[in-house]
């Protein structure tokens, strides 16, 4: 969950004392991982599920103070705008039923909050863009009562040196300009974010495999065609989201420009150590939040918090004083359904174990392809051309079909999940949602164009048709 602040105003002084802190907590972070003080527990799986509140026309509702009051919840959060929430899980242990047992809590909750939004004569979306967002709904009026979000857009933009934002995208059919004044095109943009703790000596594999796999998820999950009523990216919340929050760093050494939004700037080597590292020299800090009372990486957290890897390293020190590792993984986004959520939990799951467990044999192409990979998965979904392992290139689909769900499949069984809820899972929704070619996204673009690009129309089907059963089923 987004950490909040108290203040949002901040001095000369309170930008060096912090760098001192950062650069002490990111040497301690070294020396617990160098020391094997670590929490022996790994495998268990977290998520935040951020979600919009629409109102009786089918349109964001600025109204989540009232909502998450009323709901009592400390697992539900504002988001950046009045519209959004979050919804928070515990974490999972790995067990025969993990996928289950992910699908049950996920599914009480979203009930919990639909019931607690009805009584406001209000429903709740889970949609990787709403598509009947519009930009004027995206200012700071709209902002979300917390100062983290005050502090961050003035930093971002005082970063800027307050030039607007340009947010440019252009897709097969529509194209997309405008400039914003402040970060609240970020808003528009809501996902699924996968939480996996992981030993230290396992996280370059698993954080590698991870980037390797990223195509292939935002391929699979893409629920996001639709911006402002254009029709894009199959994954538009990717270039939102980077546009929105751009705020260029130079890594010295490398040559390498990156965003705060970035997929990296490589292939993790030993530790994830490096990533803190690369955060320390690179990004310049925008939340100089000096803090006392929390725990002994504080600082470092904080700052973590303001770099969006698409792929990200997670650090706590637990009640025992020994650090938790958790990678986080952030390219899928929110819905269509709960079901489509956890297939898409399945596969992630499914696809690092596989890709973790066998990295090095299976040739993986260099990191600037796999860039590319993302980014090309992200526009034309399931029909992207890849380069994948041992120099082949084929479409997402190809891919998925022939290999990864299959080493998928193979390799969630191997680690003791029950055969039932994987063949659910990744057989019967997964494998049937990309043979035939209905994700989230492909199912909004061919409404949209087909009944006169009518986005109250598209709202009205997708609420209807979430309450019918998987996407690949509508």
């Amino acid at each position: 969950m987004g950490q909040e602040i108290q203040h949002s105003e901040f001095s000369d002084a309170d930008f060096h004392v912090f760098a001192e802190q950062l650069s002490q907590e990111t040497q301690r972070l070294a020396d617990y991982l160098r020391d094997d003080c670590v929490e022996a527990d790994t495998g268990t799986c977290g998520l935040e599920l951020e979600a919009c509140l629409i109102d009786s026309s089918l349109r964001p509702a600025p109204d989540n103070e009232a909502f998450i009051a009323l709901l009592d919840d400390p697992l539900v959060v504002p988001e950046l705008a009045k519209f959004n929430f979050e919804l928070n899980t515990p974490p999972f242990p790995v067990a025969p039923n993990l996928l289950s047992a992910v699908h049950s809590y996920m599914k009480d909750q979203w009930q919990r909050c639909q019931q607690a939004a009805h009584q406001m004569n209000l429903d709740i979306c889970q949609v990787g863009i709403l598509p009947s967002l519009r930009d004027d709904d995206l200012n700071l009026n709209n902002v979300s009562a917390r100062q983290r979000y005050i502090a961050l857009n003035h930093q971002i933009l005082k970063g800027r040196q307050f030039r607007p934002l340009d947010i440019a995208i252009e897709g097969a059919v529509d194209h997309l300009r405008l400039e914003h004044n402040d970060v609240m095109t970020e808003a528009a943009t809501t996902s699924l974010q996968i939480h996996l703790q992981v030993a230290p000596s396992d996280f370059a594999r698993y954080y590698n495999a991870s980037l390797l796999a990223s195509a292939l998820l935002v391929a699979a999950g893409a629920n996001a065609p639709l911006v402002f009523e254009q029709d894009l990216w199959d994954e538009s919340r990717v270039p939102l989201f980077e546009q929105s929050v751009a705020l260029p760093c130079f890594i010295s050494g490398s040559g390498t420009v990156v965003h705060r939004v970035t997929f990296g700037s490589g292939y993790c080597k030993h530790s994830a150590a490096e990533l803190f590292q690369e955060n320390l020299q690179a990004f310049p800090v925008l939340l100089p939040i000096l803090d006392d009372e929390r725990d002994a990486l504080a600082h470092l957290q904080l700052h973590n918090g303001t770099i969006w890897r698409w792929n990200r390293p997670l650090v706590h020190i637990n009640t025992n004083g020994q650090l938790q590792l958790r990678l986080e993984h952030r390219s899928l986004p929110a819905g269509p359904t709960t079901t489509d959520s956890v297939a898409n939990i399945a596969l992630f799951y499914g696809l690092v174990a596989w890709l973790s467990n066998n990295l090095y044999e299976l040739n993986p192409p260099n990191f600037e392809y796999v860039r590319q990979n993302f980014y090309t998965a992200a526009r034309w979904g399931l029909d992207a051309e890849l380069d994948w392992l041992d120099g082949r290139r084929a479409s997402a689909a190809d891919i998925l079909l022939h290999q990864g769900l299959p080493a998928a499949i193979q390799s969630l069984t191997t680690l003791g999940f029950d055969g039932a809820e994987v063949d659910y899972f990744l057989s019967e929704v997964m494998r049937e949602r990309i043979a035939r070619r209905r994700t989230g996204a492909h199912w909004q673009r061919e409404f949209f164009l087909n009944n006169h690009r009518d986005t109250r129309a598209l709202m009205e089907a997708y609420q209807y048709q979430c309450t019918q059963g998987a996407v690949h089923t509508w």
